[in-house]
Order: C-alpha cells, then sequence, then structure tokens
C-alpha cells in the first residue's frame, strides 16, 4: 500500500482516539501527531486544516462502522429475526467494548455538527450509508416499510449504545438481556 495512504490512515486512526480521550478541544494537529508517534508536522503536511483532519476522522469512522455493520449482520440468516437480533447485540457489544473509543469520537463529532453545518452534512452522509444497510435487513426480515423503520431502529441501538457507553444505564446490559430487547422491537416492526 502506498506510504502517503497508509500515514494518512494513521494520522485519521490517532485523530478519532484524540476525540474519544481529550475531545473536539484537544484534538490539535500536534496532539494527533503525538497519538499516532509520528514527528511533529506531520498531520498538518497530510491535513492542512482542522476541517480535513475533521473530515478525515469522519471518513475513517465511516469506513470502520459501515464494514462492522454490514459484516455482521451478513453473518446472520436475514430472514431470521432471532439471528438478526443476535448479529446486532454482537455488533453493540463490540461498540461499547473494543470500539469504545471509537464510538465515543463519533458521539464527540456528533455533537460538534450541531453546531457545525459542514460536519452534519458529512455525518449525514455516512448516516445514509448505515440507513441503506439497515433498510436491506428490515426488507429481509419483510418489514412492509424499510425506509420508514430504519431511522427508528438506528435511533432505538444508538439510545441503547449511548446508555451503555456514556454511563447513564444503572448497569451494562447483558447479552442476554440485549437480545431479547433487539427481538422484540424487530418482532415488533415485521409484524407492523
Amino acid at each position: 500500500m502506498d506510504m502517503a495512504i497508509v500515514r494518512r490512515r494513521r494520522l485519521a486512526d490517532a485523530a478519532i482516539d484524540t476525540l474519544a480521550t481529550a475531545g473536539m478541544r484537544g484534538l490539535t494537529h500536534r496532539s494527533v501527531d503525538r497519538a499516532a508517534g509520528l514527528p511533529e508536522g506531520s498531520c498538518s503536511y497530510y491535513f492542512r486544516t482542522r476541517r480535513a483532519l475533521l473530515q478525515a476522522a469522519v471518513d475513517r469512522l465511516a469506513e470502520m462502522h459501515t464494514t462492522e455493520v454490514e459484516d455482521r449482520l451478513r453473518a446472520a440468516d436475514p430472514t431470521d429475526p432471532a439471528e438478526v437480533a443476535a448479529a446486532l447485540v454482537r455488533l453493540i457489544q463490540h461498540w461499547i467494548g473494543p470500539a469504545r473509543s471509537r464510538t465515543l469520537a463519533r458521539y464527540e463529532l456528533a455533537l460538534e455538527a450541531t453546531r457545525r453545518p459542514d460536519l452534519r452534512r458529512v455525518l449525514a452522509g455516512t448516516g445514509a450509508l448505515l440507513r441503506r444497510s439497515v433498510e436491506a435487513m428490515l426488507a429481509e426480515l419483510g418489514v412492509s416499510d424499510p425506509p420508514r423503520q430504519a431511522p427508528l431502529i438506528i435511533a432505538y441501538l444508538d439510545g441503547l449504545v449511548f446508555d451503555q457507553i456514556a454511563g447513564v444505564a444503572a448497569r451494562i446490559l447483558t447479552r442476554h438481556e440485549l437480545r431479547v430487547a433487539l427481538l422484540a422491537m424487530l418482532r415488533s416492526f415485521a409484524s407492523s
């Protein structure tokens, strides 16, 4: 792979980690250089502006997020609500576990997007990719109106993840509790 591509990806990953640990205020070219373990000035060479750096972080998050969703849903029988629910449980547990820092960075960016229309447009584009995956999943399950239901499922999943990762929940839900809740939701959508 081209060294410039490798370096840009490394810097985007470091920007994501920096967003997760230090928030938007802590995201500087210098802090990303440090997080990536690269010489000072590397980040500003590849991403001249903060906006370009944020764009790289959003693009990288979208790439990983979309791949994770599609891979996990593809592994399940798309016509079996129980298998789809199990796949969604694995996805949620991944987002609140091993991918926790990326999830925190995504929330940090979402909050910043409420104040920055340019960032909001970028995030809306990446959200459309996720919506299409969920719409396809719902169509396979026989839901009557996938485009109308997909945003509701995404909001439900996002609420579960946020509640689990932000410490708002009284406790972390077990795999079984998540599966039961998701299966009930999927079945209610399939019957509507």
